[in-house]
């Protein structure tokens, strides 16, 4: 299917809080806001927000990218680009703080999440949606129960799981991801994409501002903390 501009552009606007939410972060890291400014409240739920549309995203293009088929050698490559991508974001929050470093943070989320997605890639969107309801469910009954499976951990049962930058286990962002395959695959049985193809912001330099962050999101997400980092690190001293 051709590209569609309303992805990029949600893509994009994902970009947008991301980069917001992350500049508020180092600003409490630095002393600029209260300890702890990011990690509580509104700013916890923009978090939640962004983690949520950029996998609903992904699940999204997994079902537009082999809409006709599974495209292997493309699936393939995409995957070894994000799967060495989150190994980097693991090994360079390793390095710079190993107490709290990234071991399955939001990179490591979609590169599970595409494999598993591939299982409903033919399936109907209805079975799509009851997996991603269930798997949504699944933290909260397993507290309500006492079902805690310590390992491994990035399944996300265990009762205390090990402190992160950025944590996004299966249970319950793959919910996340499959909710945004079952909404493509109603999106293409009522015409919705072939309407959106067709729809695109009025000027080109407008379009080009909004949708080429979104064509290189992970270009952007990889890049853009160590600025914010950096122009936070720089003005504090």
């Amino acid at each position: 299917m051709a590209r569609i501009a309303a992805v990029d552009y949600a893509r994009t606007l994902a970009l947008l809080g991301m980069a917001i939410y992350h500049f508020t972060y180092d600003l409490a890291l630095f002393g600029a806001l209260p300890p702890g400014t990011a990690t509580q409240g509104a700013w916890q739920e923009l978090a939640r927000l962004v983690a949520g549309s950029f996998l609903f995203l992904a699940g999204v293009s997994l079902v537009l990218a082999h809409d006709q088929g599974l495209r292997a050698r493309a699936f393939l490559r995409r995957l070894a680009v994000v799967t060495l991508a989150a190994a980097a974001v693991s090994l360079v929050t390793w390095l710079m703080a190993p107490e709290f470093f990234v071991y399955f943070g939001i990179l490591h989320a979609i590169a599970l999440s595409s494999v598993i997605g591939l299982v409903f890639l033919r399936l109907p969107a209805g079975v799509t949606l009851a997996a991603a309801a269930l798997v949504l469910a699944v933290p909260w009954l397993a507290e309500a129960n006492g079902w805690y499976l310590q390992r491994p951990i990035w399944l996300g049962l265990a009762q205390f799981p090990r402190p992160a930058m950025d944590f996004e286990p299966v249970f319950p962002w793959t919910g996340v991801f499959l909710a945004g395959m079952g909404c493509a695959r109603l999106a293409t049985r009522y015409g919705l994409w072939t309407w959106l193809a067709a729809w695109r912001v009025s000027g080109r330099g407008l379009h080009l501002a909004l949708a080429w962050p979104g064509q290189h999101s992970l270009m952007v997400y990889l890049v853009h903390q160590p600025v914010l980092f950096g122009a936070v690190y720089v003005w504090a001293k």
